[in-house]
């Protein structure tokens, strides 16, 4: 299958993803057929934390970009999470140690996260010769992050196991990005969301709005949809949140009206989102590229190769982007130009021309 093939397919594959997340997924298995991951786990509150840091800067070359086969034009996983449970109750959840195999398995491939507004924004700075990967947790589940009594990141959380995934592998940069609902985290008290939100921007992590209820946006009034994601703007500038830069669609379902997804106003509140992500079901093209679509981001979700997912989800993709290296995004290791194949150079968005290295 190739890249063109691939988006040929994503309305559709979308579709069924969101039929399927509304009635929570029963099809699936509810166990992983992943593989197994090394269990030498460091828990974060024993060392001080990697930072969320970026490569020094290079200056790339028509040499050096041809050397490590770098394409920027490559396509990119968005890979989508929502509970991470000891015990699965829906196959959308994960188990911490499905998480933390997976999380390894990029580590060990060479991608290096980003969060979701660096991605629409083109700021991918990652070292030469790696790719980029953005994990996105939707529903804000206390799962996803938990403080301890020391403050830190509790066991078995979402970021408790990226942290431990990047102290066992020092290029897994530890960011990833969180689309809230009302009670962020499971909090109730607003000081404790503020705390909580705190530690994650502090840390490098992105944290954004996923409306106010996660209602089914397809289904609501122009002007529901617009309180829905005003109310959940407003608490998140309460908790000290920035202003959110992206939007996940909950169920990746679309209001009727597609332009009130990214801008809108109520209630004399205005917003406007740089991107919108979809539920599935597949890599996105990069952000580079005259294809992209900012308001309807494809990801994957994360889960085994059984029923819907023989197709669709995190195992089967990233087994594809292994055998087809070339449609994958590398990174020539320069921020200030995209480095590409010259077969690949007429794909390019116009403002981003005057960066293009081609080889």
């Amino acid at each position: 299958m190739t890249v063109r093939n691939v988006a040929r397919v994503t309305a559709i594959a979308n579709v069924v993803v969101v039929s399927v997340g509304l009635v929570a997924l029963a099809l699936l298995p509810k166990t992983g057929d992943d593989g197994r991951a090394s269990r030498t786990v460091v828990h974060p509150s024993k060392q001080a934390l990697p930072a969320a840091t970026k490569p020094a800067p290079v200056t790339a070359t028509v040499e050096s970009a041809r050397k490590i086969k770098a394409n920027e034009l490559g396509v990119v996983p968005v890979i989508m999470y929502h509970r991470i449970l000891a015990h699965r109750i829906s196959s959308l959840d994960r188990t911490p140690e499905q998480l933390r195999t997976e999380l390894e398995r990029l580590a060990r491939d060479h991608y290096v996260p980003i969060t979701a507004a660096e991605f629409v924004r083109g700021d991918i700075d990652i070292p030469a010769g790696t790719h980029p990967v953005v994990l996105t947790f939707d529903d804000g589940w206390p799962s996803h992050f938990a403080a301890d009594s020391q403050g830190m990141p509790r066991n078995d959380t979402a970021v408790s196991i990226i942290y431990q995934v990047a102290m066992k592998y020092p290029s897994f940069r530890p960011v990833a990005t969180f689309w809230v609902n009302h009670h962020p985290f499971g909090l109730k008290d607003e000081a404790d969301q503020t705390r909580a939100v705190k530690w994650l921007i502090d840390h490098g992590f992105e944290v954004a709005n996923h409306t106010w209820t996660h209602a089914d946006l397809h289904v609501l009034k122009t002007k529901q949809v617009k309180e829905q994601i005003v109310r959940e703007g407003r608490l998140l500038k309460r908790i000290g949140a920035p202003e959110s830069e992206t939007f996940a669609l909950p169920y990746g379902s679309e209001p009727k009206k597609l332009s009130v997804a990214h801008d809108g106003s109520w209630d004399g509140t205005s917003y406007h989102f740089d991107g919108v992500f979809l539920a599935g079901a597949e890599p996105s093209v990069s952000p580079y590229a005259k294809t992209f679509k900012r308001y309807a981001i494809p990801r994957i979700q994360s889960n085994g190769t059984k029923g819907e997912c023989k197709r669709w989800c995190s195992t089967y993709w990233l087994g594809w982007l292994d055998k087809h290296p070339a449609e994958r995004y590398t990174a020539d290791g320069d921020p200030n130009h995209v480095s590409l194949p010259k077969a690949l150079q007429g794909n390019i968005t116009p403002k981003r021309a005057k960066m293009v290295i081609a080889y």
